[in-house]
């Protein structure tokens, strides 16, 4: 876990110097920026219509018409793992902004006021982590039924006391720091040292976490969608996907390797680019290595 830092100003072409060298960063960068096109692609263009069903071209190998072979239905694998990729990001990415925006704002509270406060908040927390994703996807979805907003709730349910945890131990490790106590002297509240002081010094420590649960996110996602609480057909996901691919290995096992690597490198890119951003703006990390 990267520590809080400060980035002094006037540092950020070093940095972006940094960034560029940093093999990490980049090749993170690009993996990320790759399936995010992809994506955004996906919105105006895929080489085949995704709900159109060709049964004469089912499960038709690799080819230079169809550059992932179809599945079982006839559908093109790429235009899919295109469709895919937009559906597991969303999800992913508003899932990790729900854990964020509300378990950082509790985390620092609990930080900033101790006490009963913070003993209340955290064994709350502990109550939220001891159901996972897919435990919580399971109640959600047997209320509502299932679907990709359900998946959405489920995960930010989890990513909130993962940020509410990583936010309280950086703003403890702020709090007893010189320049906090100068801003308290100056008669400072803890609220607006929290919002002026506490938070910019813990951008690091967020964005890196942020990259590691963006990153569960997508394997959550694929994890409901795998077992029919996610993305719900004729959408495409890359877990149902990989469900769909379970009885055909023998026959078709490229409806597998596809969305299984789509998968993995995606997690791998994010993975990267945490460690790229964690190697960067944190000096002490780059002194070691």
């Amino acid at each position: 876990m990267a520590l809080p830092v400060e980035i002094p100003d006037g540092r950020l072409v070093d940095l972006l110097g940094k960034a560029i060298r940093n093999r990490s960063f980049t090749v993170g960068l690009c993996i990320t920026l790759a399936i995010l096109a992809a994506a955004i692609l996906s919105f105006a263009w895929t080489p085949y219509d995704v709900t159109a069903l060709v049964i004469a071209d089912k499960q038709q190998p690799p080819s230079l018409l169809h550059w992932f072979g179809t599945d079982h239905f006839g559908r093109d694998i790429a235009s899919m793992i295109m469709v895919g990729a937009r559906n597991s990001i969303a999800v992913a990415l508003v899932a990790v902004g729900i854990g964020m925006g509300i378990g950082v704002p509790l985390g620092c509270l609990a930080a900033a006021r101790g006490g009963v406060i913070d003993e209340a908040l955290m064994r709350l927390n502990d109550l939220v982590f001891a159901f996972p994703a897919l435990l919580s996807a399971v109640m959600i979805t047997a209320v509502f039924g299932p679907g990709a907003v359900n998946a959405i709730i489920a995960i930010g349910i989890f990513n909130i006391p993962v940020f509410a945890r990583v936010a309280r131990a950086g703003a403890l490790a702020l709090w007893p720091r010189e320049f906090i106590l100068a801003a308290r002297a100056a008669g400072k509240g803890k609220a607006l040292i929290t919002v002026e002081h506490i938070l910019p010094n813990m951008v690091t420590l967020l964005m890196v976490q942020g990259t590691i649960q963006f990153a569960l996110g997508i394997l959550a996602e694929a994890g409901l969608s795998y077992v029919g609480l996610g993305t719900q057909p004729p959408m495409p996901s890359w877990g149902r996907m990989l469900f769909d691919a379970q009885t055909r290995m023998a026959t078709a096992p490229w409806m597998a390797i596809f969305p299984g690597m789509a998968i993995a490198v995606t997690v791998l890119g994010l993975n990267l680019l945490g460690d790229g951003i964690a190697d960067v703006l944190d000096p002490k990390l780059r002194r070691r290595r």
